[in-house]
């Protein structure tokens, strides 16, 4: 999924119907089978001791207590409403249900803080029986053991959060929050609603800005996350294989992103990263299709972006192939030079490097330079001008994780890799896409089991129809 402003990066967790309809089937049979005072997860997540590491990081920065609110639950009305916890909250807490808070004291205290108090507490809504009749069996504070299970020395009922932000407010001179991203656009909902929050809490208290930080911190990959990443990443592997055995002729969009999604969820995939994208002909060169409503031709070529999140943590790959299971000539010309193109910027990823436009360390330059002087469109004009979109960016808790095109790219960050070419008036479209990590030396493909040679991707190809003309002969005899 090729990069993007950062005020589109945020998702709405609308589930895609197979992802819905297998987490309703598998919440009910975890509340029917388990009717203890547990409360279910369907995710992994990593040790207490990770998130516990990244909060002690923070308050080493900072000169005023971090306050955070996760989200409510009631982003959004839809009834597929999936709830995921805010990304910056998740990271920080590894906490999963709604209505939490979280308090970080500065490492280093003065005044009348400086006690044996805690230095960070997590404020969690009180227990409901009622409302849990209907959602589930939740944490709450009352909990036998909630600390330990949690992973912090303090948990205390939501409900006594903003005394606690008011009595802050009477030592300290600021408070750290995430202040809304984008102000012309008023910000997300819910960093907007925070900081009202906040401030009808501690109006005098003047508000700092703590989502750099976080941000910087989420940039580098632990080796859990990178875990986490692998797990999508080879549930999206199998179901591109998949998408590529069953594509043919006669398909809608729709029917290959449903056997897609399938394939993720089947694996223990919560949701998709993003909306898959399955655009054939005319659709290949819509770089965020998804209204997969094409019935696909012979002769088509489609762009299958599609990537299956994991305990939070989203793939994002990218493979363009033959409707019919063989490229036309200039199908395969175009494939090959954006495969060149990749291949050029991997050949030259390592620590220090960017995702820049421009420069002596720009791997998008080393991509574009390649696509502009190989090939002409049907006027005989060079192809840069097809290549629309950036090379990469960062993939994590988000498909587009915090990280700046310009920065260097540093050992533990993970990006994709992803040029493409998308010629409209040939409704020839073509990007290929695999998620990188970066390393000491240079790089790992994550997404390396996935093959990127068209020959390969033909003979695959080839090998299920042949499959299917089996099958079916035996069908009629």
């Amino acid at each position: 999924m090729h990069s993007q402003p950062p005020w589109r990066s945020a998702r709405r967790r609308t589930a895609f119907a197979a992802s819905t309809i297998l987490a309703i089937l598998l919440g009910f049979a975890a509340w029917f089978a388990a009717p203890s005072a547990c409360a279910q997860e369907r995710r992994d997540r990593e040790p207490n001791s990770a998130y516990l590491e990244r909060r002690a990081k923070l308050a080493a920065q900072v000169d005023c207590p971090i306050v955070l609110l996760g989200l409510t639950g009631r982003e959004e009305s839809s009834q597929a409403y999936l709830f995921e916890q805010e990304e910056n909250f998740y990271y920080l807490t590894g906490h999963n249900e709604e209505g939490a808070g979280l308090v970080i004291l500065p490492a280093k205290s003065s005044g009348s803080d400086a006690s044996n108090s805690p230095r960070e507490i997590l404020y969690l809504p009180i227990k409901n029986p009622q409302k849990e009749k209907w959602n589930g069996v939740r944490m709450s504070p009352a909990d036998p053991g909630i600390e330990a299970r949690i992973g912090f020395a303090a948990v205390k009922p939501f409900v006594e959060m903003r005394a606690a932000v008011e009595n802050l407010a009477k030592t300290y001179p600021c408070l750290y929050t995430i202040l809304p991203y984008e102000k012309e656009l008023g910000g997300y909902p819910h960093e907007k609603e925070a900081v009202d929050w906040l401030q009808q809490a501690a109006p005098q208290i003047k508000l700092k800005d703590i989502r750099g930080k976080v941000s910087a911190l989420r940039q580098i990959k632990s080796p859990g996350e990178i875990a986490f990443l692998q797990r999508a990443i080879d549930l999206t592997v199998d179901s591109h294989l998949e998408a590529m055995r069953m594509m043919r002729p006669g398909l809608h969009e729709y029917e290959v992103a449903a056997k897609m999604v399938e394939v993720h969820a089947m694996g223990g995939s919560e949701a998709e990263g993003y909306a898959p994208i399955v655009g054939a002909g005319p659709n290949s060169v819509a770089l965020h299709y998804d209204k997969l409503s094409r019935k696909i031709e012979d002769g088509d070529i489609v762009v299958l972006d599609v990537g299956a999140q994991y305990s939070g943590y989203s793939a994002d790959i990218t493979r363009t192939i033959p409707a019919n299971g063989k490229f036309t000539p200039r199908q395969l010309e175009i494939y090959n030079i954006v495969l060149g193109a990749q291949n050029a910027a991997l050949a030259a990823i390592k620590p220090g490097m960017d995702l820049c436009q421009k420069g002596s360390k720009s791997l998008q330059k080393i991509s574009y330079d390649y696509i502009n002087s190989h090939g002409k469109d049907l006027h005989g004009k060079s192809l840069g001008q097809y290549y629309i979109h950036g090379l990469g960016h960062n993939i994590g808790l988000n498909v587009h994780d915090p990280g700046e095109p310009c920065q260097p790219i540093e050992p533990g960050m993970v990006v994709t890799m992803e040029p493409g070419i998308y010629i409209p008036e040939e409704n020839l479209g073509v990007r290929i896409e695999d998620d990188v990590l970066i390393t000491e030396m240079g790089y790992k493909l994550l997404s390396e089991r996935l093959p990127r040679d068209p020959a390969e991707i033909e003979r695959i190809m080839a090998q299920a129809a042949a499959q299917r003309a089996t099958a079916a002969k035996r069908g009629n005899d």
